[in-house]
């Protein structure tokens, strides 16, 4: 089992008498360029939050390299190297990419106590995210205060901040999520270039993205698994179709 990284195994989640994931088993794999699919209300989310620590799961166990991690707190997991994209529009509205950066490296670095310090004072910092804030675009960026960037960049920096942290588990949540069609390719080409020892869980509704960047695909349906398989073999999938009728994107890569 060297080669999985994260894995899920019969995870239920119930609100009430709602059963929003039901036994849902997933493995992904090292290196792994994989999409979570599905409709609205499939339970994308709150499976998301069962693998992130947000939500305690009813039943079922995840597993990071091989590790019970069922009961750890999220940051617990960040720290053993499972990161999701975060809200940076709650965070670091007040800072600059530039500095937002620097805090996320120094945390990484357990260095975050003196954050604050001018950059100068750490090269190493400096010059990692410089590297950063090329490889997410944001280079003319860097000193604007955060909330006054174009929408787009905003998401390539909750990006950058998530691969700041060198996450060996990286879940992209709707990278594309409000991204004007002007900015898309950005993000496209971004999340195209994310390093191969990153391993990618990726949830998005954006089929164009999901198909040019999955390498494998996990159709959830009503909170369980409909299928997997290889993107080629998802668009062929006529249970898959039948979901997505109406959804002509799917039908388009068919």
């Amino acid at each position: 089992m060297s080669g999985v990284v994260l894995e899920t195994r019969n995870l239920v989640k119930r609100f009430g008498g709602i059963t929003a994931t039901q036994n849902v088993s997933m493995t992904i794999e090292r290196g792994a360029r994989h999409a979570l699919i599905g409709p609205n209300g499939a339970g994308k989310t709150t499976l998301i939050n069962q693998l992130t620590g947000v939500l305690p799961p009813t039943e079922g166990r995840v597993l990071l390299h091989g590790r019970d991690i069922t009961d750890l707190a999220p940051h617990q997991r960040v720290g053993l190297g499972l990161v999701r994209t975060f809200q940076i529009n709650q965070l670091f509205s007040s800072l600059t990419p530039l500095q937002s950066l620097a805090v996320a490296v120094a945390s990484r670095r357990d260095a975050a106590r003196r954050w604050w310090q001018p950059m100068g004072h750490d090269p190493d910092i400096a010059a990692e995210c410089e590297k950063l804030l090329a490889q997410f675009r944001l280079t003319e960026h860097a000193d604007r205060l955060t909330r006054e960037l174009p929408y787009g960049k905003r998401r390539l920096l909750e990006i950058g901040l998530a691969v700041a942290l060198k996450p060996s588990v990286l879940l992209l949540d709707e990278p594309a999520a409000g991204v004007p069609a002007a900015e898309r390719r950005d993000i496209l080409d971004t999340v195209a270039a994310l390093p191969d020892d990153v391993s990618v869980l990726l949830i998005e509704h954006d089929m164009d993205l999901v198909f040019s960047f999955a390498k494998r695909m996990t159709v959830l349906v009503n909170g369980a698994v409909l299928t997997e398989g290889t993107p080629a073999q998802i668009a062929a999938d006529p249970q898959v179709r039948a979901v997505y009728l109406g959804e002509s994107e799917v039908m388009h890569h068919g």
